[in-house]
């Protein structure tokens, strides 16, 4: 299991612990300011990428010593983890009311507003999340074909991020100042600032999920529609064999390549049971 799960899991997930979306964490005053500024200063993710795109041009040493760094300190602040929907659904089992806003993330980087995010809360009415990010002056989070914030049963936002799983976006859940969960995101790696720090700029701040994909060869009509959607790199094709394969070191556990398999070839399975996977978060 992943490193949160043992920290603040009691050895199983993490994400799934009511004690993690507690209101009472969000009474703590350094984790409230914490997220007023970070949304209010969206431009700082866009220059913290830039920062890291310029550390790719340092000498190797520099960059194998400053980036397991910035990756810690990010685990403390603001770090996330992929899931797939079926975990998507129990944790909103958990929750009271949704808040759907603009992905901050996209915002900073497309300078236009796109609803991927959904604040969490265990409270009715969007609870103390919807009371600290209506006290901020964000005109992004009202975008033009909308009118204030939008306040979701979990009914009503799962069915919106199963909508996104069909676009092939990539859930994932996010802290501000860990342990406590903020929201989930639905990612993709052209807009997502955090796919691209992770994977582009090799510098972490998103776990994998607490499973791998795999192929049933026998299904597989080695149709590549899956390719689509996967945004890892984690699917290879076998000409050969004229199927498709898992890299399963590639693979973060997303799912969302299930969706677009026609033959449903496609599952999900524990990255404990897969030896070369187990250790990669």
């Amino acid at each position: 299991m992943c490193q949160f799960c043992h920290q603040h899991g009691e050895g199983k997930k993490w994400y799934l612990r009511a004690e993690n979306y507690s209101e009472e964490l969000l009474a703590d005053l350094k984790r409230r300011r914490y997220i007023e500024d970070f949304f209010r200063h969206p431009e700082g993710i866009a220059s913290g990428a830039e920062r890291l795109a310029a550390l790719d041009k340092t000498p190797g040493l520099v960059k194998n010593i400053i980036r397991p760094v910035l990756s810690g300190r990010q685990k403390s602040s603001h770090f996330g983890q992929v899931l797939p929907i079926e975990d998507v659904a129990e944790l909103l089992n958990m929750t009271t009311s949704v808040v759907r806003l603009a992905c901050i993330c996209r915002y900073s980087k497309l300078k236009t507003e796109a609803r991927y995010c959904y604040g969490l809360s265990m409270a009715p009415g969007g609870g103390k999340i919807l009371e600290i990010l209506s006290e901020l002056d964000g005109t992004f989070l009202n975008g033009p074909d909308t009118s204030g914030f939008e306040v979701l049963s979990p009914k009503e936002a799962l069915a919106a991020i199963t909508r996104h799983d069909d676009e092939g976006l990539c859930h994932t859940i996010w802290t501000f100042q860990t342990p406590f969960i903020g929201g989930i995101c639905n990612c993709d790696r052209a807009d997502c600032q955090a796919l691209n720090i992770s994977l582009n700029l090799s510098t972490k701040v998103m776990f994998r999920a607490e499973y791998s994909a795999t192929i049933d060869e026998e299904s597989c009509t080695g149709c590549r529609d899956c390719f689509s959607v996967c945004h890892f790199g984690a699917l290879e094709y076998s000409r050969t064999s004229a199927m498709t394969k898992v890299n399963t070191r590639n693979c973060y556990g997303c799912g969302v390549c299930r969706a677009a398999c026609p033959s449903g070839a496609i599952t999900l399975v524990s990255r404990a049971a897969i030896p070369a996977a187990a250790g990669l978060w």
